[in-house]
């Protein structure tokens, strides 16, 4: 009963992979939406102001780290609760494939949004005008909230990789 119970568990963590392959569909939807964007920005660059191009630009740019974050959860996800991806020795593989455990997951993804949202609250500051001071009150904070988050994690698992490091402590506590 044991072994069927654990086998049973075991497989469930196929259950995940409809969703990774929904991520992928996403990021579908998020390629389009890159172009659509693309598209847009070439057809009035040159006639729009330099602000407005950068602006265009940030965007862009936030769409691309939104997709990079994406293929760092659909990856690192499926191998670390899934199953490895096996491309043999594909020379196009990231460096990164199947060496991210779950501790460095969360840092890749805490630096992505933290990425993300500081081209967010930059696009914010080059239009201003457009936004009350309450609301770059609190997209500032939700910034700095996000930054903060990313510290407080890394130094989580700092503090758990030197105690993993320095070993059982005496008396086995």
């Amino acid at each position: 009963m044991e072994r069927f119970i654990e086998r049973g568990l075991f497989a469930s963590r196929w259950l995940m992979a409809p969703m990774y392959i929904g991520l992928v569909g996403a990021l579908l939807i998020l390629m389009f939406k890159f172009l659509q964007g693309l598209a847009e920005f070439a057809l009035h660059a040159l006639t729009a102001s330099e602000s407005e191009v950068v602006l265009a630009l940030l965007s862009l740019i936030d769409l691309t780290l939104a997709g990079n974050l994406l293929l760092i959860v659909v990856f690192s996800g499926y191998e670390n609760f899934v199953s490895k991806i096996d491309v043999g020795d594909h020379e196009d593989q990231p460096d990164w494939k199947g060496k991210v455990d779950f501790a460095g997951l969360k840092l890749k993804l805490i630096a992505s949004i933290v990425a993300i949202s500081g081209i967010h609250l930059l696009k914010i500051f080059m239009d201003i005008p457009k936004y009350t001071d309450r609301d770059i009150m609190w997209m500032t904070i939700i910034h700095v909230v996000f930054v903060g988050s990313g510290v407080f994690l890394a130094l989580m698992d700092r503090i758990h990789v030197q105690h993993e490091a320095e070993g059982p402590a005496i008396g086995g506590h």
